[in-house]
């Protein structure tokens, strides 16, 4: 059986959204159980309403709530019983295989942090998260936003572990092909860090394959796609407001006549199609990748559907064993780097 420990009071409407959400992922996956986090009165109220079998549902009381627009400071410091943090404990301590929230992002990564730790060989964490390109390809972005200055160490140290995601997750692709975001192709291009990480790559025994650029995201010729967490942030919410862009000019040029609404209607299978494969919600829940636990985030703004589907991301993570893959993955590309680089130094003396 996964367990699966859940805020159920983070994000922008807490219960409302995460309780039918918790509930909906039940029902689709039958070997899993859940550790509802939160207000206890207010949990079993709930559920006692919702009227439904609860042998898979464990509620696990916290007495405080982080605030969306608290700083991550605060939440470590004051909110010690928060839903998110006894959430995280309950990763720490064993009793869950993964933790959700939908909450506050830089608490969630701050307190996630503290309590989990990293992998050894990583300095810090990054958001990752699939994104749909071409010919039902996913490409692997990270950093999306959790460190906003890098250092091309640290960039290196993404690419290992978005490497090791994706052969953990994808058996077919045991030697992924990673870009490094920039603004050009050429070797030349990007500032100091970005052309010092290019060089560390060349020389990391990854498959990597250069300098992508950002519409190389929907490609089907990359697998992960490197980037510090501003431009990578920068990255995914223009991307929710293109869709958002594209999706109301369709809308609007098919309402806007007789002859229009006609012709929607003869396409209206077609419009669904390109509504549900660009809907964000089925992409909902990123990865806090490079922790000694399974953390997801979930949008703070999603539904109960968006919700759902960060339910099944922490599923899917359990359930291939991610995290033990990672780990050893991790070990083995660092201890190869290090012994390519004592090869080298012996070389040069």
């Amino acid at each position: 059986m996964k367990t699966i420990a859940v805020d159920m009071m983070g994000g922008d409407y807490g219960l409302p959204v995460t309780l039918p959400g918790a509930l909906a992922f039940l029902k689709m996956q039958p070997d899993a159980q859940l550790i509802l986090v939160g207000d206890a009165d207010t949990l079993h109220a709930a559920l006692q309403d919702a009227q439904i079998d609860t042998h898979r549902i464990r509620i696990q009381a916290a007495s405080e709530v982080v605030d969306m627009d608290e700083s991550p400071q605060s939440a470590l410091k004051n909110k010690k019983d928060s839903s998110m943090r006894v959430a995280i404990n309950q990763v720490k301590e064993g009793l869950a295989q993964a933790a959700v929230s939908a909450g506050n992002t830089g608490a969630l990564m701050a307190t996630a942090r503290f309590v989990l730790k990293t992998i050894p060989g990583i300095d810090r964490p990054a958001i990752a998260k699939f994104l749909p390109g071409q010919n039902n390809h996913l490409s692997l972005v990270l950093d999306l936003g959790a460190n906003v200055d890098c250092t091309s160490e640290q960039l290196l140290q993404f690419a290992i572990m978005g490497s090791q995601l994706v052969s953990a997750m994808f058996p077919g692709k045991a030697n992924p092909r990673v870009g490094l975001m920039n603004v050009g192709t050429e070797d030349i291009k990007g500032n100091s860090v970005v052309k010092q990480a290019h060089q560390l790559l060349a020389e990391s025994g990854l498959n990597f394959i250069g300098n992508v650029e950002g519409n190389a995201v929907f490609s089907d010729q990359v697998d992960v796609v490197v980037c510090d967490g501003f431009t990578g942030n920068v990255v995914l919410k223009t991307i929710e407001g293109a869709v958002k862009f594209i999706g109301s000019v369709i809308k609007e040029e098919f309402t806007r006549s007789f002859l229009t609404k006609s012709v929607a209607i003869l396409a209206m299978p077609s419009l669904k199609g390109f509504k549900k494969r660009l809907d964000p919600r089925r992409f909902n829940g990123a990865i806090f990748l490079g922790l000694r636990g399974v953390v997801v985030k979930s949008h703070g703004g999603t539904d109960a559907e968006g919700f759902c589907y960060a339910l099944q991301e922490a599923y899917h993570e359990i359930k291939v064993d991610t995290l033990d893959k990672i780990e050893a993955g991790i070990a083995k590309q660092v201890a190869a780097m290090e012994a390519q680089a004592e090869a080298a130094e012996k070389q040069t003396n």
